[in-house]
């Protein structure tokens, strides 16, 4: 799975489970300032990400640094080099 796809993928939950128009969706958003998820809408979003790509990530102690929607793409890019997806969506 390329870059390109993974954004894609990361784009769709963000436009499906919060309705974000995909023209506000690029990497240097900030996922709480700019896109305006609360700390109720992180657990959300970690579960759509998990069902989306196949992959647990609840525990991994990186998403703790995800500022942004560009550390997301490079956070499932990470999971998916390292071997850690359940499925090749």
């Amino acid at each position: 799975m390329d870059k390109k796809k993974i954004e894609e993928m990361v784009n769709q939950v963000f436009e499906e489970s919060f309705e974000i128009n995909k023209g506000e969706l690029s990497p240097d958003k900030g996922i709480f300032e700019d896109l305006g998820l609360d700390s109720l809408d992180i657990v959300d979003l970690v579960v759509a990400l998990q069902k989306k790509f196949g992959v647990k990530i609840r525990d991994d102690n990186r998403v703790r640094e995800i500022r942004t929607l560009g550390d997301i793409y490079n956070f499932i890019e990470a999971l998916y080099k390292e071997g850690n997806f359940l499925v090749d969506k």
